[in-house]
């Protein structure tokens, strides 16, 4: 079971609209129904930077690739771990992804791992040859 921003990367790829394919207001729309009564926790960049980066690079299904204006960083971590997991060289914990994305900073992670593997586990990132 994802953490609820795994949960709202999930909602949000699998939103069922022909007429809503932006990624920002999917995401939104899952914060919202995840955290009505939190603008604080609505508004973490990190899990949205890298949703939105991966619908950037369009590796999510169903979402075409654009621009979404998500954090550069945040978006190169979940890029990065993505790859990582479609080389599939080895089953990756949470934290194991983290160090291997963020060369073994030190830095905690920030729920970005959260949103590419929650993906990953439930076949939404697409696999680019």
């Amino acid at each position: 079971m994802a953490n609820r921003y795994g949960e709202a990367a999930l909602m949000a790829a699998r939103r069922e609209s022909s007429a809503n394919t932006d990624p920002v207001a999917r995401w939104e729309s899952a914060m919202k129904t995840l955290y009505p009564t939190s603008p604080t926790a609505r508004k973490k960049s990190s899990p949205r930077g890298a949703f939105l980066g991966l619908c950037e690079e369009g590796l999510v299904k169903g979402i075409p690739a654009g621009n979404y204006a998500a954090s550069k960083d945040d978006k190169a971590y979940a890029v990065r771990a993505a790859a990582l997991l479609i080389e599939g060289m080895q089953r990756w914990s949470i934290s194991e992804l983290w160090r291997a994305v963020a060369n073994d900073t030190g830095k905690p992670h920030n729920s970005q791992m959260d949103i590419v593997l929650a993906l990953w586990k439930n076949g939404l990132i697409v696999h680019k040859s």
